[in-house]
């Protein structure tokens, strides 16, 4: 248990770390990559509460799709003038600290007060309810209505894509 522990708060200071060094770069292409490198530490986290279904569809996803299609758009927008990316003091910005602070004072609240009235931890349950087992009776069981409708509402969006997207005939 203290090497999960261990695991679990040293993964945790890695992507607060590489969350701060992403919003902190004033180059896209290694705020993205700090992005990455974020992702993959919460896939970690994800691995060590037992959710393996979730920490793996985290990396196909996030750190390989979305991430993907970050660096093509940063790359096909050529932001090579740093001075364009920078603008003073705007009320925008006071804003985003003064509520960046409101944040930092409720998370040091929470750390204070402990953990009273959160419910106790099921280790037995933990074990099952990351599993992809346990997410596909959810999705077929008790979830199916809702699966069926999603998957209808892609089936139209990748219909409506492929109309869109083919060339009418001159």
């Amino acid at each position: 248990m203290i090497l999960e522990s261990i695991v679990f708060y040293s993964l945790a200071v890695a992507s607060v770390g590489s969350a701060l060094l992403m919003v902190t770069r004033r180059n896209p292409v290694i705020a993205a990559l700090y992005l990455i490198l974020n992702f993959f530490c919460l896939a970690g986290l994800y691995l060590t509460l037992q959710a393996q279904f979730i920490a793996v569809i985290h990396i196909l996803v996030y750190a390989g799709a979305i991430m993907v299609l970050f660096l093509f758009v940063i790359m096909l927008l050529n932001l090579g003038d740093e001075r364009k990316l920078s603008d003073a003091i705007s009320p925008r910005k006071i804003i985003a600290g003064g509520l960046s602070l409101a944040l930092l004072l409720e998370l040091l609240s929470i750390f204070v007060t402990g953990t009273e009235g959160l419910p106790e931890y099921n280790a037995d349950q933990a074990l099952q309810v990351g599993t992809v087992e346990y997410i596909g009776k959810q999705l077929f069981t008790k979830f199916l209505f809702p699966f069926e409708v999603t998957s209808i509402l892609l089936l139209a969006a990748i219909i409506g894509a492929i109309l869109l997207a083919k060339k009418k005939p001159d």
